[in-house]
């Protein structure tokens, strides 16, 4: 059941940072006209630090050390960032699609192996270090 709920928890807040990377990327690549593949890091970047930020208070409620397990997110994203930008020229100039669909593929497979990472590797031996015995978060 506690393993349920801390998905469903991430899943609701990768839910909330896809939408600030689809809003933040569609203001960039439509209103800025900024190129495509600055929108999309820009987009990425702030969606990782919300997402990041609410996971480790809420989903895996950890006491690690905030910049030790930034660093940890940063590695993911040092690999996850070129493969899902090429992608993403793999999709779009390449293939052909529309970049709405290439973002949409590349955010759920950060969806999933994020999570992964960040539940065995980034929070694994301090889940739930952030919780007082009553339960409640300190």
């Amino acid at each position: 059941m506690k393993e349920s709920m801390r998905a469903l928890k991430f899943t609701l807040f990768s839910i909330s940072a896809g939408i600030i990377q689809i809003a933040s990327f569609t203001l960039m690549n439509e209103l800025l006209h900024l190129p495509y593949w600055v929108s999309y890091l820009v987009a990425l970047i702030l969606s990782v630090l919300w997402n990041f930020t609410l996971n480790r208070k809420y989903t895996f409620r950890s006491a690690a050390n905030v910049p030790v397990a930034m660093l940890k997110v940063a590695a993911f994203y040092l690999v996850f960032t070129p493969l899902s930008t090429w992608l993403e020229h793999v999709y779009t100039d390449t293939l052909g699609w529309n970049e709405y669909l290439a973002t949409a593929l590349n955010m759920i497979l950060n969806f999933v192996t994020e999570f992964l990472y960040q539940r065995y590797f980034v929070f694994g031996d301090s889940i739930d270090t952030n919780v007082k015995k009553d339960g409640d978060e300190q």
